[in-house]
Order: C-alpha cells, then sequence, then structure tokens
C-alpha cells in the first residue's frame, strides 16, 4: 500500500495546532490535511501543567483565538476554564475532526525530485510513514518528557517530597504541612499562593528576585464595555486595548527601564507596607523584560505575604538535610515537601530530527524567516508566539501567513517555496530575546534570527500585523519552484 499523501500535515494540537487548524479548514478549504498529536488529549500546555492555581501569565482577550472570543468575566483565567476554551474551540469548528492522537512525529525527509515531505509517526509501538506537500511545527518548544532540576547536594538524604510542577502528582496532600517552593518565575508565583490556602506555611526560596505586579482578574474595561456592547464587539476592543497597553509598557521598560523600575516598586510599597524588605526580595539586578516580569492576579502573592501565610527568602542553597534545605547564611528551612520549580528543558520543534535531500539538517543552523519559515528549509513552518506578549497573537498571525502563502502557489502553480538567506550583511542574533536561564541553557538548539527583515524578529504585534498581512511574496528571500518535470501539486490528491 501506497503512504498516506497529505497537502499539509500540522505537529501538534495546543493552541497554535488550533489555530493552523482554523486557517487551513477556512482559507485553504481544497488542502487535505491533519493535525499530529503525540499526546492522547487536545491543550498542549495547558493540559500537560497540573499544579495547583495553573492559570494564564497573559490576559484571555490576548491569549484567546481572534476567531472565538473570550466571554469569561475572568480575563486571568485558570488552567482548566483555558483547556475547556482550547477544546471547545476544536469542536465548535469541526478542528477536532482533524487530529490524531498519539501519533508523534519523530523523523522529516524532504525529497527535492517528489517535492514532499516523508515524516517518521511512531503511534504505540507502531511506526508508520506520512508524505506531505507542507510540515507546520506547531510544538511549541517546551519539553513534555522532562524539567529542569539543578544538581542540588544531598538531595538524596532529604526524607520529605520532592516534586517538579511539571509532572505533579493527583494524590498529593500538603494541608497543614511546610512547603518550600524553590524558584521566582511565574510557576512559582502561582504555585505559592495557591499552596498557601492549605498549607500549615510556604516558603518561597529564590536566588535571586523578579519583577512582579499585580493586576486585577477581571478586566475593568471591558467589564465596562459588555454593559452596552455584544461580547463580539467587546471582545475585539479589550483585544485591542490590551494589545496597545502591554506594547506600551514593554517599550517604556525598554527605553525608560529607571523610570519602570519605580513604578513598579511604588505599586510594591502600596502592597506590602513600609516594612518589607523590597529591596532584598523584589528588586533584580536586570532590567525590566530583561526576563519576563511575572504576573499575580488581585495580588494574592502579596496579601498572602501580608496575612504571614507566606514567607520569601532570598539566599543560595548549600545543601539539603533529612528534614530540609540549609541555605549559604547557615539558616536552615524545614519542609515536608519540597517543590523544585526550577525552569523547563527547551525541545524545538518537538525534537523532530529533519533531513533535506539524504543530508541531516539541524533547525540551529536555520535563520528564521519573518518568524514563520525557517531558512533552507523547503515547505516547513515554525510557528512560535511572542515572548512579551501573548503567544497566539503571534501564532494566529502566522498560521494566516501560512495560508496565504500556500494559496499563493497554488495561483502560481508553485509546488516548493524555500527561503534563502544569500545577503552577506546580515549577522546572526539569537532568535529569543530574553536573558532568562531556561532560553540561555538552549539557545544554541535554535534558530537564529538576523540583523535586519525579513530575518529579524520585531516581538512587535503591529509590525507583524503589517509585514504578514501584507502578503509580500516577492521580497527576494523566497525562493518559488515547481516539482521537476511535473505538474503542479495542486493537481496531485493521493491516497494510500
Amino acid at each position: 500500500m501506497a503512504d498516506e499523501y497529505l497537502d499539509v500535515v500540522v505537529v501538534g494540537a495546543g493552541i497554535s495546532g488550533i489555530c493552523a487548524g482554523y486557517h487551513l479548514l477556512n482559507d485553504c478549504p481544497d488542502k487535505t490535511f491533519a493535525i499530529l498529536e503525540a499526546r492522547d488529549v487536545i491543550g498542549g500546555t495547558w493540559d500537560l501543567f497540573r499544579y495547583p492555581g495553573i492559570r494564564s501569565d497573559s490576559d484571555m482577550f490576548t491569549l484567546g483565538f481572534p476567531f472565538r472570543p473570550w466571554t469569561d468575566s475572568k480575563s486571568i483565567a485558570d488552567g482548566g476554564d483555558i483547556l475547556r476554551y482550547v477544546q471547545d474551540t476544536a469542536a465548535e469548528f469541526g478542528i477536532d475532526q482533524k487530529i490524531r492522537y498519539r501519533h508523534k512525529v519523530t523523523g522529516a525527509s524532504w525529497s527535492s525530485e517528489d517535492a514532499c515531505w516523508t515524516l517518521s509517526v511512531r503511534s504505540g509501538r507502531k511506526t508508520s510513514t506520512i508524505r506531505c506537500g507542507f510540515v507546520i511545527m506547531c510544538s511549541g518548544y517546551y519539553r513534555y518528557d522532562r524539567a529542569y532540576t539543578p544538581d542540588f547536594p544531598g538531595i538524596d538524604k532529604f526524607s520529605g517530597t520532592v516534586i517538579h510542577p511539571q509532572f505533579w502528582p493527583e494524590d498529593l496532600d500538603y494541608a497543614g504541612k511546610s512547603v518550600v517552593v524553590i524558584g521566582s518565575g511565574a510557576t512559582a508565583m502561582t504555585l505559592v499562593p495557591a499552596m498557601s490556602r492549605d498549607a500549615g506555611h510556604v516558603t518561597m526560596l529564590q536566588r535571586s528576585p523578579t519583577y512582579v505586579v499585580s493586576m486585577p482578574d477581571q478586566d475593568p474595561v471591558a467589564g465596562l464595555l459588555g454593559k452596552y456592547l455584544d461580547k463580539d464587539t467587546t471582545f475585539r476592543l479589550a483585544r485591542w486595548k490590551n494589545v496597545l497597553s502591554h506594547m506600551f509598557f514593554y517599550e517604556l521598560s525598554r527605553r525608560q527601564p529607571d523610570l519602570v523600575k519605580r513604578l513598579i516598586r511604588a505599586g510594591l510599597r502600596q502592597q506590602l507596607g513600609p516594612d518589607f524588605d523590597i529591596d532584598r526580595h523584589f528588586t533584580p539586578s536586570y532590567n525590566p523584560w530583561d526576563q519576563r516580569v511575572c504576573l499575580v492576579p488581585n495580588a494574592d502573592l502579596f496579601r498572602a505575604i501580608r496575612r504571614g501565610d507566606i514567607s520569601v527568602v532570598t539566599d543560595h542553597i548549600e545543601r539539603f538535610t533529612k528534614t530540609g534545605i540549609r541555605l549559604r547564611s547557615g539558616e536552615l528551612l524545614k519542609a515536608d515537601i519540597v517543590i523544585t520549580a526550577t525552569g523547563l528543558e527547551l525541545l524545538p520543534a518537538g525534537g523532530v530530527t529533519l533531513n533535506v535531500d539524504g543530508t541531516a539538517r539541524k533547525i540551529a543552523d536555520s535563520m528564521s524567516y519573518r518568524g514563520v519559515m525557517l531558512s533552507e528549509l523547503p515547505n516547513c513552518a515554525n510557528v512560535l508566539g511572542y515572548t512579551n506578549a501573548s503567544w497566539t497573537l503571534k501564532a494566529d498571525l502566522s498560521c494566516g501567513y501560512i495560508c496565504e502563502l500556500l494559496n499563493h502557489m497554488d495561483r502560481k502553480g508553485y509546488d516548493v517555496v524555500t527561503p534563502v538567506n544569500d545577503d552577506p550583511e546580515i549577522t546572526d542574533v539569537p532568535l529569543l530575546n530574553l536573558d532568562a536561564g531556561y532560553i540561555r541553557r538552549h539557545q544554541d538548539q535554535f534558530p537564529r534570527q538576523g540583523s535586519r527583515k525579513p530575518w529579524k524578529l520585531y516581538q512587535n504585534y503591529l509590525m507583524d500585523l503589517v509585514s504578514l498581512k501584507r502578503n509580500r511574496f516577492d521580497d527576494g528571500a523566497l525562493r518559488f519552484s515547481r516539482r521537476p518535470g511535473q505538474r503542479s501539486r495542486q493537481h496531485l490528491r493521493v491516497v494510500g
């Protein structure tokens, strides 16, 4: 039996994969496609993480899909509500009918002679192949089967329970117990106030501070608009209000970091009072948005600190002991449970191995074209969201662009498109623009970006909206071609 042939294969059924499915169904209705999901459920990150308090760190007016407005009153939503929203969206538009669960793509080989990819797909113990004209990588960059935990001296001597949030056990009982959460990122900021409601006491142990700001979990402007306007209009206006306000805050942080530091500090002082040591515990050595600024809804972290349910300790770990953690200062933190919210492992394109005409290719050897495609890789897109704004904003723009590109190729009779950088004046810079540890550890595994367009990532929704919506495919970087000696692929439908 011949291998199955599809026009497009989407890898991953998280937010990016749903965006791709929607645009393929609506913008390219004649294309055959499937979404291959390695796990047995939709939702990606929002199904993987199950720890207490899991929630969005972006507002739902920008994290939500533009084609299906978020209508819940909470703009900072709980993880379970987000997962249901993603699942309901897939069902409403029939995207879920295109998903094949427990189908993990392990390899992709491109043949210029056939103008198609051959994907190696593992499903249980069975390995099969699928041929496709175009592949869209929507697997994000988090590694699902492994997380990052430093090598803590003496951790094997600790008599309590050690857990990484990525692998949260359903039966963990922490009521009345002493809990130490190691970390100061978004995961720790979520876990600490959530666990403090039932735990005896929770200590957030951080090696260095993080910028933290509070905002209400219900958008007051959206609430006001909702009294007078329909849900779709309210969503669109609230979305644009939040896009512009986030962009303003980010640009202000980059251009006037000292001013933003003072504003953040004033907010912290108002929340924590005059006696709390803000300099030690909430004043990082770097500027705002050198790393992500953490968001806490309704000041829940600060309120729990004021109540005495949470302690913040800024120090280095010397070693674990049988009953807790000894710090470099000599202090001993006693603990029944230690949560290592110490970061994630990254894995670009889900770890898929790539081969072009018999030659192995590494994603790290490519340059990102408009933040959507990769240099020297034919008919291949890699969808990533923003690092400084909601993931969905860029993912949806990228998927719309890809479908316009596919339609352009059909109109012109092309089978192949390959981004090519032949400008010797363009220099390489890292793809991801945050100085976070989890990014530094894996930067060499990712593609690069260039020093100017169309190879430069601006991390700016308005600039991408103009760039990707203008649909200029004649910028000199995209090379189009037809399959040698054959009619255009648009005339072929081969299904095994």
